[in-house]
């Protein structure tokens, strides 16, 4: 099994929509998909870094951990920017639009975000 993160799914419906808009936008696709389940990795090949969107184990409802956040790597601005109104269109809310943010070095660009469910994610840029 590759690495892999997992984010809460309040609504997988919505969810799965919301990620199925957004990581299209950086040539990722889902790759396996079973009851309150789906992964995402790039090229939907499964391989390398998979991303997992579910209905926590427990039963309980989904909320987003402080602190956490998952961070994709973009190949251009324009990429950057086609995630981030992915997100905005498929109920995603805004932490913060495309921008530079010297603050993390020259070259980093990137856009931040929240799922419907809460989960904060990043798009970056470092080119």
């Amino acid at each position: 099994m590759s690495v892999y993160a997992t984010v809460g799914a309040i609504d997988s419906v919505r969810s799965n929509a919301f990620y199925d808009a957004v990581l299209a936008t950086i040539g990722w696709r889902q790759h396996q998909e079973f009851p309150g389940w789906r992964a995402y990795s790039e090229g939907g090949t499964g391989e390398g870094f998979v991303l997992w969107v579910c209905t926590p184990f427990d039963g309980a409802p989904a909320s987003a951990g402080n602190g956490a956040m998952i961070g994709f790597m973009a190949k251009s601005r324009a990429e950057v920017h086609s995630f981030y109104e992915a997100a905005m269109a498929n109920g995603g809310t805004d932490e913060g639009g495309p921008d530079p943010r010297p603050q993390y070095g020259p070259d980093w660009y990137a856009a931040y975000m929240r799922d419907p469910a809460g989960n904060k994610i990043a798009i970056v840029f470092n080119g």
